[in-house]
């Protein structure tokens, strides 16, 4: 009996996905902490995730209405995660600049965007090694 992989690996899959395109927005917020008026963004992981549980597993590619062409592909709808919206950070205290990257904040979403990250694919790994013990008998 054929095992659809997706399936067997669960939500984990578009975890990695999405933990992927969060650590880029928070390396590019991190980068850019000294830009003046860069708005840092994120991904509401929590909600990106649910909307992928709902649709089968894949995230669906969105396109704007936009008044230039309808086939453009808004920002916040970027990469494999067009299911989960980038959104703008409230920033605690702006800067004068119009920059709202906290640099600390960035670090500590980067970190624990990574223990989640490597969680997942520890689980993955185990889900493959489970699957190497069935098929060798080992």
């Amino acid at each position: 009996m054929a095992l659809p992989l997706d399936s067997y690996l669960g939500i984990h899959t578009q975890a990695l996905k999405l933990g992927a395109k969060r650590s880029e927005l928070l390396a590019a917020n991190m980068a850019n902490a000294d830009t003046p008026n860069y708005k840092a963004r994120d991904v509401d992981f929590k909600a990106a995730l649910a909307a992928s549980s709902t649709t089968g597993g894949h995230l669906a590619l969105r396109t704007a209405n936009s008044s230039t062409n309808q086939n453009h592909i808004p920002l916040n709808h970027v990469g494999s995660t067009a299911g989960a919206p980038t959104l703008y950070r409230t920033p605690l205290a702006p800067s004068l600049d119009g920059n709202t990257v906290d640099s600390e904040v960035e670090q500590a979403n980067f970190v624990q965007n990574a223990i989640h990250y490597q969680a997942s694919l520890s689980f993955v790994n185990g889900k493959f090694r489970s699957l190497m013990t069935a098929i060798t008998g080992q």
